[in-house]
C-alpha cells in the first residue's frame, strides 16, 4: 500500500505529520487518511513527496511493491524496508555520477 510507503519515508526523515503536510501543501486529516490508505495520492502529490525526500517517483512504487510481500513478518519488513532505502539512495547517488 503505498500510503504506508510514504509513512516509512516520512518517519525516516523524522517529518510530524503536520509539518510535512505543511510543506506539501495538504491538510495533516488528508495526508493522514493517505498514510492509512483511505485514499489516494494523485500523481502531483508524489512528485512533491519525492521532490521533498529526493528521491525519484519510481522509488516509492518499488518500496510499495516490495513491502506488499505478505510472506514476511512486520519486523521483517522494517528490516527490509531500510536496507532497501539505503540501497536505492546509494544507487541513485551512483546513478547521477554516470549521466
Amino acid at each position: 500500500m503505498i500510503g504506508e510507503t510514504l509513512r516509512m519515508f516520512r518517519t525516516i526523515h523524522g517529518y510530524k505529520a503536520k509539518d510535512l503536510a505543511a510543506k506539501l501543501g495538504i491538510s495533516p486529516s488528508y495526508l493522514s487518511e493517505i498514510e492509512s490508505g483511505k485514499k489516494s495520492p494523485n500523481l502531483e502529490l508524489l512528485e512533491k513527496y519525492s521532490a521533498e525526500f529526493d528521491i525519484k517517483v519510481s522509488t516509492l512504487f518499488l518500496f510499495d511493491e516490495k513491502m506488499s510481500d505478505d510472506s514476511f513478518g512486520r519486523n521483517a519488513k522494517l528490516t527490509i524496508r531500510d536496507k532497501l532505502f539505503n540501497l536505492m539512495k546509494f544507487l541513485e547517488s551512483r546513478s547521477e555520477t554516470y549521466e
